[in-house]
C-alpha cells in the first residue's frame, strides 16, 4: 500500500506532527495496526527538506530522494498559455506571457506562482478599466504576487515564531549597517518583545529551532559561520524581505 503526502513541507518539524504521521506509517506493520507494509511518497518544493528531519524518522523511512529541476522559462511559458483561457481573447499583449515565464523561471521557476503573478496582473488592469494586459502590469503582479505570498507564510505562523521575527526585524532596522544578526542578539531582542506582549519566552534552544523552521520557509536566511581560532562556530540570521514588508504583514 502506498500513501502519498504532498507538501510535506507544511507540517511542523516534530514528533506530534510529521515525525509522528511518518513514523507511525512506516512501522504500521510492524506495530501490528495493520497487515501490509506501507510505501509513503512524500512531496515538498523545499529541496532542503530531508535536512530538517530527525535522525529516528530518515532511519525509519529508509528513503530513496528523486530531485525534479523547477520549470524553465520554456515550460512556463507552455502552461501559462494553457491558462489564458481566463483572459477574452486579445485581452494580453503578445509580450505577457513570455515576460510572466522569464521572470518566474528566474526567480523560482514556480508553476502556481507564475499563474498568480499573470492572475494578478490581469487584476491590475481590470482596476485601471483598460482593455489589454501589458508588461507594466505584469512588473507591478509580481511584487502583488510576492506580498500574497509573505502573506500566507505569516498568517501560519505561532505566535512566538512571529515574536521571534518581530525581534530580527526590529535588529535590521535599528541597525542599517548590518544585516546579519547572531542568534544570541536575536534571542535577547526576542525576550524583549515577549515582555511587552506579556507572553514568557520560550527556551534559547527552541528559539533555535524555530528560527530554523523561518529559514526553511525563505521567510529569513541563516548561516553558520566560523568564529576564528579558540571562538567555535555560530549561526547568523538575515531577513529576507523589507522590514517594512514585514512589520505591514504581521499587523495584519
Amino acid at each position: 500500500m502506498s500513501i502519498i503526502l504532498d507538501e510535506i513541507d507544511q507540517l511542523v518539524n516534530n514528533e506530534d506532527s510529521e515525525g509522528g504521521v511518518l513514523m507511525q506509517l512506516t512501522r504500521a506493520k510492524e506495530s501490528g495496526k495493520i497487515q501490509t507494509h506501507v510505501g509513503v511518497v512524500a512531496i515538498s518544493n523545499k529541496i532542503n527538506y530531508r535536512k530538517s528531519l530527525n535522525e529516528r524518522v530518515k532511519s525509519s523511512l529508509g528513503d530513496d530522494e528523486l530531485v525534479f529541476s523547477p520549470y524553465d522559462g520554456t515550460q512556463l511559458q507552455a502552461i501559462l498559455e494553457a491558462r489564458t483561457d481566463a483572459f477574452r481573447d486579445g485581452a494580453l499583449e503578445s509580450a505577457v506571457i513570455p515576460k510572466t515565464a522569464a521572470l518566474a523561471a528566474r526567480e523560482h521557476g514556480d508553476a502556481r506562482r507564475a499563474i498568480r503573478i499573470l492572475r494578478n496582473a490581469g487584476d491590475v488592469a481590470t482596476k485601471e478599466d483598460v482593455e489589454k494586459v501589458c508588461e507594466d502590469h505584469v512588473d507591478r503582479a509580481q511584487k502583488r504576487a510576492e506580498a500574497d505570498r509573505l502573506r500566507e507564510l505569516l498568517s501560519g505562523l505561532p505566535p512566538h515564531s512571529k515574536y521571534i521575527l518581530l525581534a530580527l526585524t526590529n535588529l535590521d532596522t535599528k541597525d542599517g549597517n548590518r544585516e546579519e544578526f547572531r542568534t544570541t542578539e536575536v534571542y535577547e531582542a526576542y525576550e524583549t518583545i515577549c515582555e511587552s506582549e506579556a507572553s514568557d519566552p520560550l527556551g534559547l534552544d527552541r528559539v533555535r529551532d524555530l528560527l530554523r523552521e523561518l529559514s526553511f520557509l525563505e521567510i529569513t536566511e541563516s548561516n553558520k559561520t566560523g568564529g576564528g581560532r579558540g571562538r567555535g562556530s555560530y549561526t547568523l540570521h538575515t531577513l529576507m524581505n523589507s522590514p517594512e514588508a514585514v512589520f505591514e504583514m504581521i499587523d495584519k
